[in-house]
């Protein structure tokens, strides 16, 4: 039986003296350190002045995380700011004022996560003495100190001034940068996602009240809120025309009505309505079908409904199976225009300055793989005749263009090299990397492998895109490692990827890899990028991970290379992909030797609610038995239901103020394992989240991860 405690502190002494693994994998290349490798800047939160030619960012430099800016012609990266530690408190939420003259931005919290801390405590991952708290911020883009615009978040900047709209314990404050923020007004509900209007006098919000949603518009301190079109559905994401006479919004149902059975997948309708500010009527202008693709889009930016020339709205919709842009009349009556037709997704949406066409990535091009890529295109609002702004080897996103029209910049990458900001000319001309001067001398590109790509076939005959890490040299058959992302709506690219955790992950791979590790880097059903069947697929994940079998495949698929040793083969992921960890070494230790669970969930078992229980007794919607069938199911689906048939040793890695994954879930999986004498060892990070806030935490992760694979399965 594992002692937790020696376990514990055996793995934690091993990571500090840098223990080395066996002779087979250290004699493989060991070029570069963890450190070395999760060193090049990430770069994100890219934003456009308002006029002119200038764009601003933030740039995560081994834990330091600050804002740049650039501007035309020369675009020289400057820093605006100066945080000096690795004190994992999040730049977010970027926009310039209304003038320009600064860049208004959020520090702290956490904003991937599924839930707010008790209390509504702000991450504090160095374990400060002195508690953290969310606040906005405002930098003078000529230089000099940012000023604190008060405590809160989701700040928005209204047009041509330094007044900035911001939401602070389910309302909304107002502040001019340098004076003192106060409430703007008192409205029932949680009120969020302001959006001033383009003459900056009236500010549209979202008042959620639990069962339905309201578009609220504030004029003024002597006029009463008034509610565009209310009903009770969920009332989203108010977009304000061009001439500021109507907004445009998301309508869903509001919850309640009979309870489904939870085993199926039911579609999430949605419709366009387009609301006049004056009269607060409002009209149904789009309205989704009622398969399962035409449910309303979870991939990112959602609906991504945007106002455009012509009186034209544009929006995303799964529709034809691809989450693809559409155009539809305001005005209605007409059927929605497919501006982007073709067997690939859309991501990374962003309206022109003249809003007369949409700016794009897309998992298409003209390279083999380029699923498994992204480039930039450009399509008109008004007809499917779609244009590439890149192609090649890398991937490329969140594209934009400077107000002026004049200038592209965007964010990219390949299989060597990090986030880099690029910017060009939009009728040609030469690329100027923005950042290639803030890479560390020591990031390894050089020594980086370029992934493979593979596909393996599941055993119900699904195709399963997969990256394979490999270095050139090394033993005949040598051990291997699969790679599960989280999510699970994510996708691994044939490169660094656009997301800070899979950046970081993509990082870890390149590491084992150098360690001497074949890794093979999954893209399971359930993820993004292959269609809205691979998507949505049946009896996935509490319904009974049907997912698992790809991640099984890619296991014998591994055991299956010439060169790799079958008997020495691994798995590691976070998040969801810690569950399917933990799910392979229950069910398959046959296939599986070890394993490195990071914040994963093991158990899917949920209490109904009263509710629910209330309504299964009655037979409204379904019975007590479907309740039943469903958490045999969900238990079914658990690693710790599974326990009993786990031999290979786990290392269990979870942060304790994870708001993504509840830490219980590992606390209680430790306890099964102790009692079934399953070998394990956990590193517990206090104070920190799931995103692993601390660099040094992602350090640390990504040292001991190796250190346990090299111990087990390098040294057998």
């Amino acid at each position: 039986m594992s002692n937790p405690r020696r376990a514990f502190l055996a793995c934690a002494l091993a990571a500090a003296l840098g223990v080395p693994g066996s002779p087979a994998v250290v004699q493989a290349q060991r070029a570069f350190t963890v450190g070395q490798v999760l060193g090049s800047p990430f770069h994100s939160e890219l934003v456009a002045a308002p006029s002119g030619a200038s764009i601003a960012w933030t740039s995560y430099e081994r834990g330091l995380r600050n804002i740049y800016v650039a501007g035309a012609p020369a675009f020289e990266a400057r820093r605006l700011t100066s945080y000096g530690e690795d004190g994992g408190q999040e730049l977010t939420n970027l926009a310039f004022s209304g003038d320009g003259a600064f860049v208004v931005y959020v520090r702290g919290g956490d904003h991937g996560a599924n839930w707010a801390a008790e209390g509504g405590l702000a991450p504090n991952p160095a374990s400060s003495p002195v508690q953290a708290r969310m606040q906005v911020w405002a930098v003078p883009v000529a230089g000099g100190q940012p000023v604190p615009l008060g405590e809160g978040d989701g700040p928005v900047p209204a047009p041509r001034s330094r007044q900035v709209a911001f939401v602070l314990g389910g309302q909304i404050w107002t502040v001019e940068i340098g004076g003192e923020a106060s409430a703007l007004f008192f409205a029932r509900g949680r009120n969020h996602s302001p959006a001033w209007s383009p003459d900056g006098r009236t500010l549209a919000f979202v008042s959620d009240r639990d069962d339905h949603s309201l578009i609220g518009l504030y004029t003024g301190p002597n006029a009463p809120i008034r509610y565009l079109a209310p009903s009770t559905s969920r009332d989203t994401r108010p977009v304000w025309a061009p001439d500021g006479r109507r907004i445009a919004f998301v309508r869903q149902p509001g919850r309640g009505g009979a309870t489904r059975p939870p085993l199926g997948q039911a579609p999430q309708p949605w419709t366009i309505v387009v609301a006049d500010v004056q009269t607060g009527a409002g009209r149904e202008v789009w309205r989704s079908g009622g398969s399962l693709a035409d449910s309303i889009p979870r991939t990112l930016g959602g609906p991504n409904l945007n106002w455009a020339d012509g009186n034209r709205l544009v929006f995303l919709s799964y529709h034809d199976g691809w989450p693809h842009l559409y155009s539809v009349s305001a005005e209605g009556g007409s059927r929605p225009l497919l501006l982007t037709p073709g067997r690939f997704m859309v991501e990374w949406v962003a309206m022109a300055p003249d809003r007369r066409s949409v700016l794009y990535n897309a998992n298409a091009g003209t390279e083999a793989h380029d699923v498994d890529r992204r480039h930039l295109f450009r399509v008109p609002v008004d007809r499917p005749e779609p244009a590439p702004l890149s192609t090649g080897l890398g991937i490329e996103w969140s594209p934009l263009l400077t107000a002026d029209g004049r200038w592209l910049a965007y964010l990219a990458s390949d299989a060597r090299n990090a986030a880099t900001l690029k910017v060009r000319p939009v009728g040609g001309g030469d690329v100027v990397s923005v950042t290639s001067g803030l890479v560390p001398g020591d990031f390894p590109a050089d020594s980086l492998v370029v992934p493979e790509p593979v596909v393996v076939k599941s055993p119900d005959g699904l195709d399963i895109h997969c990256q394979v890490f490999r270095t050139p040299s090394g033993p005949a058959r040598r051990p291997a490692i699969v790679f599960a992302h989280g999510g699970p709506p994510r996708q691994m690219l044939l490169g660094w990827h656009y997301g800070f955790y899979y950046s970081n992950t993509y990082a870890l791979n390149q590491f084992l890899a150098s360690r001497g590790f074949l890794v093979l880097s999954v893209n399971y059903r359930l993820g993004i990028g292959y269609g809205h069947d691979f998507h949505y697929p049946e009896r996935a994940g509490s319904r009974g991970a049907s997912e698992y079998q790809d991640v099984l495949a890619a296991g014998r698929y591994l055991q299956s290379r010439p060169d790799v040793d079958p008997e020495r083969v691994g798995i590691y992921g976070g998040s969801y992909g810690g569950y399917l960890t933990a799910l392979a070494l229950a069910r398959n230790s046959d296939v599986f030797a070890a394993g490195v669970d990071i914040h994963g969930v093991h158990s899917w078992l949920r209490p109904p609610s009263e509710e629910v229980l209330a309504a299964a007794k009655v037979g409204d919607g379904l019975a007590e038995d479907d309740l039943l069938q469903a958490a045999r199911v969900a238990w079914a689906s658990s690693p710790a239901s599974s326990v009993g048939t786990w031999r290979s040793p786990v290392l269990l890695v979870h942060g304790d103020d994870d708001r993504n994954v509840q830490f219980a879930q590992t606390t209680d999986l430790v306890r099964r394992l102790a009692a079934a004498g399953v070998t394990y060892e956990e590193i517990v990070i206090p104070d920190d989240i799931h995103d692993f806030l601390l660099h040094r935490n992602w350090v640390r992760v990504g040292e001991v991860t190796a250190e346990f694979f090299e111990r087990h399965l390098g040294g057998k």
